[in-house]
């Protein structure tokens, strides 16, 4: 697999019936390594280890519905109150984030009501934090460490 925009880590794999699966240590199962599972799975370590999420925090790919339709998520790290901090959209490393997929992802958050936003395809990340009063985001540099509520 590609070398992403990441710090390396460390992953399992098997093989079935001459595919290639990685484990996901959130959802605790072996998942088909596809380009876009491939920034997943980076992204999920990123959060574990480089902003010290915790694990009972964080849902993978999970179905929601927004007008009527059924959509998946990426990622999204939930707060111990139940509200979601983070919704992650990813990409293949082939797929170049456009107007597009900023549209997606602030789709999905009119549902979700996440604080913070990131966008990746492994190469390029963008982070963002939401306004709700204004309805719209401000780029970050970067994501904020986890802090656990006093």
């Amino acid at each position: 697999m590609q070398k992403l925009n990441f710090p390396q880590y460390t992953f399992r794999f098997k093989n079935s019936e001459n595919k290639v699966a990685i484990f996901d240590a959130v959802r605790k199962k072996f998942i088909l390594l596809t380009p876009e599972e491939w920034v997943r799975q980076h992204v999920v370590q990123f959060l574990l280890t480089e902003k010290k999420y915790p694990k009972q925090h964080i849902n993978v790919e999970k179905i929601i519905k927004i007008n009527g339709l059924i959509k998946r998520y990426d990622v999204v790290v939930y707060q111990p109150d139940g509200k979601i901090l983070l919704l992650v959209e990813c990409k293949a490393p082939g797929v170049t984030i456009s107007q597009n997929t900023f549209d997606q992802i602030a789709r999905y958050n009119m549902t979700l009501n996440a604080a913070y936003m990131m966008v990746t395809n492994g190469l390029n990340h963008y982070f963002c934090q939401m306004d709700h009063e204004q309805e719209r985001y401000q780029f970050l540099p970067d994501l904020p460490e986890y802090k656990p509520a006093p």
